[in-house]
């Protein structure tokens, strides 16, 4: 399961554009500032997972979920931990439904539930990076007070140190101005975050420019994904000595999504012994 962001990527779940990620009638309710082109938005997304493949990464395709179209965005819908998934509420509500959508799906590969978010609390995976030990939260218009309270409680209960930040515009989630570039490594949007915010960590900053600007998809092996249009990043990155596959990914930008919002990662391989993870039993929450 996963238990930092920053290591390789072993298994990873997508879903293709087919039907619904076109079939948007009211662009404001589902946060679409522009309906995707199909065959373009088709092939970038089969390069997508071409690009993860080509890693080494197992990639699981699932079906978009009807009435859906920001179901492509895997991402949003729950959150994988050492002990299960967390199943989340989604903050936009035409999203309503992708939750129990992807719990079944995760259920399917024997992933176990390991909490859930409840109303009145709301709560999407673009606003939950963990790293290690550390658990960086965004507070952001799909990410509500109650929904932070519920996932302090769960996450904390796993022995998770959580770092709330308030996620500014043009910003969607946290994941689109941070990213994990390795175990201790991100990439960050300069100016944007509380000056301690990642402390313990190496930090590459880049200018906050765009709502993407901090958003990849991070391989592990130093090794990232970014869209081509981010080339504040990609040139910075690179020059860290960082290879970037760089993607056009604009038919998914114009759904506001990044490329991490395309991937629901599901399993990455342990590359350091920092966090010693304390099992508990599903049943009790006892440590065992």
């Amino acid at each position: 399961m996963l238990r930092n962001e920053g290591d390789p990527l072993r298994r990873v779940i997508v879903c293709s554009p087919q039907k619904e990620f076109f079939r948007v009638k009211d662009k404001k309710s589902h946060n679409i500032t522009l309906v995707a082109e199909r065959d373009a938005a088709r092939k970038q997304h089969a390069e997508l997972k071409k690009a993860l493949e080509d890693f080494g990464s197992e990639v699981v395709h699932i079906a978009e979920l009807p009435g859906h179209p920001n179901s492509v965005f895997t991402r949003d819908t729950a959150v994988c931990t050492p002990r299960g998934f967390i199943r989340l509420r989604m903050g936009l509500p035409s999203r309503a439904g992708e939750a129990l959508w992807m719990t079944e799906k995760l259920l399917a590969l024997g992933i176990l539930p390991a909490g859930e978010i409840f109303a009145p609390g709301t709560a999407e995976g673009g606003d939950i990076i963990l790293v290690g030990s550390t658990a960086f939260i965004g507070a952001s218009s799909r990410t509500n007070a109650e929904g932070i309270r519920q996932l302090k409680d769960i996450l904390g209960s796993m022995d998770y140190e959580v770092r709330v930040a308030a996620v500014p515009k043009p910003y969607l989630h946290i994941g689109g101005a941070m990213s994990m570039l390795g175990p201790r490594r991100v990439l960050c949007c300069r100016d944007v975050f509380p000056e301690d915010f990642f402390r313990g960590y190496e930090k590459i900053e880049i200018p906050a420019s765009d709502f993407i600007s901090g958003n990849v998809i991070c391989l592990g092996n130093n090794e990232v994904i970014a869209d081509s249009s981010n080339t504040e990043a990609i040139n910075r990155l690179e020059k860290a000595g960082i290879t970037v596959r760089v993607l056009d990914l604009s038919e998914f930008v114009k759904g506001t999504g990044g490329p991490s919002c395309l991937i629901m990662p599901v399993d990455r391989a342990i590359t350091h012994p920092s966090f010693k993870f304390s099992p508990r039993s599903p049943a009790t929450g006892q440590k065992i």
